[in-house]
């Protein structure tokens, strides 16, 4: 017991200069990323998303891609659906990029088929998705087609019914209101056959 209490007294230091010297230590070991991203937003296709998500919904968050290409790309790339985003490592996050500007998954999957100046089976994200569909409407505008003109009158482009509904800025009884000016029409021209008749 001796021996052990001379150690003891030989390893403090009575300037406590050592224990600084490990708090110092300590703080040059070099960070793991899944230790740097934790409770941080992870930026991934220009978009930010929680790290405190998992993948698997994480990804949707991102315009363009679907809880289907979500799936599609953890299995791809061999991510855990279940494992959260901040654990994923820089070269992780690059590798999802690049599969994700060129995704290697069936036609069905992807939101571009038979683009129509290419040709090609594409799958468009983010910024690229949204100025692509403004195009479309532009062209659409411009040829003067039906969706066109659906378009530019801000009604239904797909064959929706308009009666009961798509009835902005109209106020609620407009049909009823119309209904009895008619009745008063049609009254008004009895009238007016009554006293031609007389």
């Amino acid at each position: 017991m001796t021996d052990q209490k001379q150690k003891t007294k030989e390893n403090a230091h009575p300037s406590g200069a050592k224990d600084k010297n490990k708090k110092e230590q300590i703080k040059k070991i070099p960070q793991s990323p899944e230790i740097d991203n934790r409770g941080r937003i992870i930026r991934i296709m220009q978009k930010d998303i929680e790290g405190s998500m998992k993948i698997y919904p994480g990804l949707t968050k991102i315009k363009g891609i679907s809880w289907s290409l979500s799936n599609a790309v953890c299995k791809k790339l061999g991510f855990d659906k279940n494992r959260k985003i901040e654990s994923l490592a820089e070269f992780e996050i690059k590798k999802l990029e690049e599969f994700l500007k060129n995704p290697d998954i069936p036609k069905y999957l992807k939101n571009r088929r038979k683009d129509f100046e290419t040709g090609e089976d594409r799958h468009l994200i983010g910024s690229n998705l949204e100025l692509r569909k403004e195009f479309d409407i532009k062209r659409l505008k411009k040829i003067k087609s039906y969706k066109g003109y659906r378009h530019v009158a801000g009604l239904p482009v797909r064959g929706q019914r308009t009666r009961a509904h798509f009835r902005k800025n109209r106020s609620r009884g407009a049909g009823i209101k119309k209904k009895e000016k008619w009745k008063e029409n049609i009254n008004f021209i009895q009238t007016q056959k009554n006293l031609l008749i007389n």
